[in-house]
């Protein structure tokens, strides 16, 4: 399909747009690097020293300090770099604290069904409820129970649908709240007071190198790990207790395994970039913009919309769209992949726009990154370019 696509005659009557995004990068992960990045942000990095040197200790350190000013964390959290991407914070939190209490598991997303699985099949709790729906649906969230420990994503990468506020966990909670924040930590606002513990990873929303998370802990976390220790196996990659209490070196810039430095000072740029440009709600703001420079594209097409329907779920940061055009709803889900293809090869050979096809695990459709790191006129000169590529694409099948 892919060759048929390059080699049709292009229509005489869809002309190419003649503005290209200056930079083509709308990837949901990873994500595009902060605008002015260069190699020279890594010139410093601490190469071919062991991690457990001061200079390398320093820099793991301040990258969490960074981490708590960046995100506007409460003093008395705690910020740990962890293996294994967001997946490695996350597994780790459940693997470390589960067990103690009930617990509930909502989720819509390829990932946040991880987590159900790993509740359900790895960690075989036994007081388990899961709710889960089909990605752009958001479950139920009043049946969360405070008195029970609660594992959701907030923001849902290949599901297009983002909880949209902190309202239905209660204040007075019994159970921790166990947050998978990897596309939404440093885009949208945090109810910190809501949130006990809260995972992410550098190759979303700050654009840093792939496999290294960060977990970030709130008190009542730190006590859990202090009154309990599960009696299952934790392999040590995963585990937060030391001597039967919580591994406070973590929060101090030890780590479980061998941290890339050049990843980290990768990070560190991106931090600082974050917090020069004006912080948080300079960080949030961009997401925002870019989201409504996106949607006012999306509501003047024939051909797309949102893959979530309801417009107070719907994610403004991994924003995923679905084929409404009859005749590509009609198609049968295997020619609707091939159209999604057609499209990203178009568009990739165009330079106009890359990696914006939506995950494999979830629809068939277009996904597109509005975080932080991206520019409303690179999304605002994209739009006409999908209009193209997918009258092209369709012709093609």
């Amino acid at each position: 399909m892919a060759d048929d696509t390059l080699t049709a005659p292009a229509r005489t009557d869809n002309p190419k747009p003649m503005l290209r995004p200056a930079d083509p990068r709308f990837s949901c992960g990873p994500v595009k690097k902060y605008p002015g990045w260069s190699w020279e942000a890594l010139a410093d990095a601490p190469l071919s020293r062991t991690h457990r040197a001061g200079t390398a200790i320093q820099r793991i350190k301040e990258s969490l300090e960074r981490t708590r000013a960046l995100l506007e964390l409460p003093d008395d959290y705690h910020v740990a770099l962890m293996p294994g991407s967001d997946t490695g914070a996350m597994e780790a939190a459940m693997w470390s604290l589960l067990g103690v209490r009930g617990t509930d598991v909502f989720s819509w997303d390829v990932f946040g069904n991880k987590w159900t699985s790993d509740a359900r099949d790895e960690l075989k709790l036994d007081d388990l409820r899961t709710f889960q729906t089909p990605a752009g649906t958001l479950p139920d969230l009043s049946k969360y129970d405070g008195k029970r420990d609660a594992v959701f994503t907030l923001n849902g990468t290949a599901a297009g649908v983002c909880i949209p506020d902190y309202d239905w966990i209660d204040a007075d909670r019994e159970g921790l709240t166990l947050c998978d924040a990897t596309s939404a930590a440093f885009a949208v606002d945090i109810d910190w007071s809501k949130i006990d513990v809260l995972t992410f990873s550098w190759q979303k929303c700050m654009g840093g190198e792939a496999q290294h998370g960060m977990l970030v802990m709130g008190p009542r976390a730190i006590e859990r790990l202090n009154s309990f220790r599960p009696d299952r196996p934790i392999p040590a990659i995963l585990q937060l207790h030391k001597n039967g209490k919580a591994d406070m070196a973590l929060y101090e810039g030890s780590t479980l395994n061998t941290p890339s430095l050049m990843a980290v000072e990768d990070y560190l740029a991106a931090l600082k970039w974050g917090s020069r440009i004006g912080g948080l709600p300079e960080l949030v703001r961009r997401s925002k913009t870019n989201f409504e420079t996106l949607d006012a594209w999306v509501r003047q097409s024939d051909w797309i919309d949102y893959l979530c329907e309801d417009e107070g779920a719907r994610s403004p940061i991994s924003v995923a769209l679905k084929y409404v055009a009859p005749e590509a709803a009609a198609l049968d889900t295997e020619q609707q992949w091939a159209l999604t293809k057609g499209i990203t090869t178009l568009l990739e050979r165009e330079n106009a726009g890359l990696d914006v096809n939506m995950h494999r695990a979830s629809v068939p459709g277009i996904r597109i990154w509005c975080g932080p790191t991206i520019e409303a006129d690179d999304l605002a000169a994209l739009g006409p370019w999908l209009d193209w590529a997918y009258r092209e694409a369709l012709d093609a099948l």
